[in-house]
């Protein structure tokens, strides 16, 4: 495998993100369910534009890169010691390929202040899952559903009851 490494969004790149970021988060939907798919947050995209230009608009983005060519992508937010993992995707293309992993620790090390960091995926997303907890060392440590929605959130019940009505996980990763 190449060298991984992490570049600033560029402005100029921004649609091919998002729709690199559409692609990669329609895999695993549809690996999981086919094309009867109803986790849509809009029509045929698992996660929609607004959310992901909100994401890339209230944090940083970069764009994973190997051996110069783009190949994902991921979006954080470091407020003082705490860092949340808003985004972060690979194309379907590479996956398996240590890609994820190594973006991953890149975030890491440009923010060793961070000592907590946190990111959520919905239930259906066992690669995300294994990922985060067997690849990065995350915890499970809570689980929305309707019964339980994600109190820092005034839109997380609507969200939870009409696209993710099974719930989404909580991770947490508590640096040493």
């Amino acid at each position: 495998m190449g060298e991984v490494i992490l570049i600033p969004l560029k402005s100029n790149d921004r649609e091919q993100f998002i729709t690199d970021n559409q692609e990669a988060f329609n895999y695993g939907a549809l690996e999981e369910f086919g094309r009867r798919d109803d986790h849509f947050e809009e029509d045929g995209e698992i996660i929609s534009r607004e959310t992901i230009e909100q994401s890339i608009d209230g944090g940083e983005a970069f764009r994973i890169i190997q051996d110069g060519k783009s190949v994902g992508g991921v979006v954080i937010k470091v407020d003082g010691e705490r860092g949340d993992l808003d985004l972060l995707f690979v194309s379907p293309k590479v996956h398996s390929k240590g890609i994820g992993y190594a973006a991953w620790c890149a975030v890491e090390q440009m923010h060793p202040e961070v000592t907590v960091w946190e990111t959520v995926t919905p239930y259906f997303e066992k690669r995300n899952i294994h990922f985060y907890v067997n690849r990065c060392g995350f915890h499970i440590v809570e689980f929305y559903n309707s019964r339980h929605p994600d109190p820092n959130d005034p839109d997380a019940a609507e969200q939870i009851d009409e696209q993710f009505p099974d719930g989404m996980f909580r991770f947490e990763k508590r640096m040493k």
